[in-house]
Order: C-alpha cells, then structure tokens, then sequence
C-alpha cells in the first residue's frame, strides 16, 4: 500500500482531498501547519489556527486517519510575511499565497514525507499534474484544473521539479459542488465550513493595520489625474522596454484632493480605502511613489494611467516550471497569461531578451503591479512564472 501525507487544513477542500486518498486505497498521514499564531491582526479577531486546527482533528478521527502538528510559524514570518513587509515598504505588491507555497507548504511537507517514507504528498489545492515524456526525459506538467473558476495552479506557479516530483491533486477532476456535496454525504466536520480568505495561513486582514506593525502612517498627497493624459507619453509598440514601463507620473499632472496615510498601504488597481467621494465614475490607485509618499488615482477602469500594454521581468527572476520550454534569447512564444489570480486568461506574446523577459498582450491590461506574479501557460500546461519588475 502506497503512502502519502496530506496536508490537512480544516477546510473543506484537503478534508475531501483525503477522503479521496483513502478511498483510492492509499494509507494517509495528515499534517496540520501551524503557520500563524498572531490573531490581534485579523479581523475576526479569534484563533483561527486552533479552530482550524480543531475541525482537521475532527475529520482526520472521521476517516480513521493519524494527524500530525507541526508549527513552522518561524519560518513562515522569515520567508513570507518579512518578505510582504519589505516589498510593500518598496511600494510593490507582493503575493504571500505563492512564496508560502514554495518557501513552507511543500518545503515542509516533501521533508515531513521523506521523514515518515511516504511515497507522496497531497493537498487540496484545484490543479492537474501528469508525467510528460520529452525526448526520454521525465517531467512533471502542471496544469488547469478542471474546475476552472477554481484552478489554483497560479499559486503553485513557483514550485519545481523536485518539489513537484511525488505530489497528488486529488481535486483535479473534481468541481467544487461536487467537494461541498461529498463532504456532506460522508459528514465531515468542514462540510459548511467557508473557504478561506485574505493572506495565506493569517487569514482576513485589514491591510493597513497588518502593516503598521512595521510600516508606520505617514501622511501623504492624493493626487488625482485627469482623464485625458495631456503629456504627450506616446508609446513607440517597437520599444520593448518604454512599452512594459509605467508612464512617469509627476504632482504637476494632476491635483491634490485629499490625504492619505501611507502610500505603501495601497496597491495599483485598488478602489476600497481610498476615502475619497464625490466623484463621477469609481477611483482607482494609479500610481505609487513612496519616496515621496504620493497617492496618483484616476477616475474609471478605462482611465489612462491605469492600462498597459506590457510588462517586464528580470533575468534572475524568471522560474521555468517546464525546464524544455525554457526560451533563448531572442526566441518567442505565443501564450495565455494572468498577473492575477482569478483573472481571465489573456493572450499574449512572451519575448526572451538577455535583460529578460518581455510579455506583450494583445489587449491593454489593467492594474499591472510591480511584485506580484504574472504566469504563463501553453495550452493547458503552466510553463513558467515571473516577478513583475515594475
């Protein structure tokens, strides 16, 4: 009997992920991270790591399965929230869900598995993966799952070969009704429990607040900018670098219309928290200096500050999930993209130079943003990710 440890969060999705493993015949070993301990930062304002923690005990005693506790809140602040709190103070936006899932989720489970010899791990996460066969050579192919509105292959969009080598997605096949019906026939104690929201393993959190831990309010100029951009930035399509560039944004092109409290607290794109009313179409954060400290906003989606054409990654900051797609300088590829999770996918054309990557959209995207990871996939397959420069 092959045997795998999965990981057991308490929510719905690894509780039937394990039901399916023992079902299919496996001998599961559940773990349950302890990542967070801090509740005083989270709005609901209780432990949710021990309620968590409480119901993956509950099902692991339903299916008949051992559970294991491990705390790896240490590690975590390190590789994760240090990480959300220096990239936030650069006025980047980082994503914390993905450096969890390489730096602590299968980090720790591939080590907890070899210390038990397990043949595999699992999670709950709604991705695909098969073995691939390139010219004799093994691969591992991660890919969308069939869930589509659920896939969450772009949070695994860091992880390696390596760590990808013994894992198991007992939910790629799977949609979601069907995860919540299963849970319910077979009463598990997560069948009604909501999916989780906000930072991965902190859990909802007002930003601001979670930030002023370290970033303290510092009171700054929004400015807001007109609809029409009358600065004459046009864009030559032939010049890679001005086109995945933001445009620069100065005070004169604009006026202040109110304050803020940090501009480090506010990403490209946002809406909520800006405080500001009065206005013909909704505002949008369109640009952040945090030298100076100022806020540039812009009235409605389509505002001209807040789309772009493409976007930029750094050389040493280009991950290959499938080492035989690796582009050459020079080489290109048509792809579908997302910088976001839950965005759409997006056609595109990435472009390898020996600066790096280049990533040209057929439409004008919004809210680009430095720090987060735009991801790229060839058919079904995700192929490689990378930090946005700027």
């Amino acid at each position: 009997m092959k045997r795998v440890v999965i990981g057991l969060s308490g929510g719905v999705d690894s509780s039937v992920a394990a039901y399916l493993l023992k079902e299919a015949g496996y001998e599961v070993i559940a773990l349950f991270m302890i990542n967070w301990r801090d509740s005083s930062v989270t709005l609901s304002g209780d432990c949710a790591w021990e309620e968590d923690l409480m119901v993956a005990k509950l099902v692991a005693k339903k299916l008949n399965i051992p559970i294991e506790v491990v705390d790896s809140s240490e590690l975590y602040k390190q590789k994760v929230v240090d990480y959300m709190f220096n990239e936030y103070g650069r006025g980047r936006t980082p994503n914390p869900d993905v450096l969890c899932n390489r730096e602590i989720k299968f980090d720790i489970f591939n080590k907890f598995a070899t210390e038990m010899n397990a043949d595999y791990v699992a999670t709950g996460h709604y991705a695909k993966i098969e073995d691939i066969n390139i010219n004799g050579t093994i691969y591992k192919d991660l890919q969308i799952a069939k869930d589509k509105n659920k896939d969450q292959s772009y949070f695994l969009c860091q992880l390696s070969q390596n760590q990808l080598k013994n894992v198991l997605f007992p939910l790629s096949d799977i949609e979601k009704p069907r995860v919540r019906e299963l849970a319910s026939q077979i009463e598990l104690a997560s069948a009604t429990k909501k999916d989780s929201q906000g930072i991965c393993f902190v859990g909802k959190v007002d930003l601001p607040t979670f930030l002023q831990q370290q970033l303290a309010p510092r009171k700054g100029k929004i400015i807001e900018l007109p609809d029409i951009n009358n600065n004459n930035n046009y864009f030559d399509y032939n010049d890679l670098k001005q086109l995945s560039s933001p445009i620069y944004l100065t005070e004169e092109m604009g006026k202040n219309i109110a304050e803020h409290n940090g501009a480090f607290y506010y990403t490209i794109g946002q809406r909520k928290g800006l405080n500001v009313g009065g206005k013909a179409k909704p505002l949008f954060v369109v640009g952040i200096d945090v030298e100076k400290n100022i806020l540039y906003v812009g009235q409605g989606h389509e505002h001209w500050a807040l789309n772009r054409k493409a976007l930029f990654i750094n050389k040493e900051e280009i991950h290959w999930m499938r080492p035989d797609m690796i582009l050459r300088t020079d080489e290109t590829k048509k792809c579908k993209v997302r910088v976001r999770y839950r965005q759409p996918l997006q056609e595109a054309e990435i472009i390898m130079k020996d600066e790096g990557l280049y990533i040209v959209f057929e439409e004008l995207q919004r809210g680009i943003t430095a720090g987060q990871f735009a991801v790229w996939y060839y058919e079904q397959s995700l192929i490689g990710s990378g930090v946005i420069a700027k």
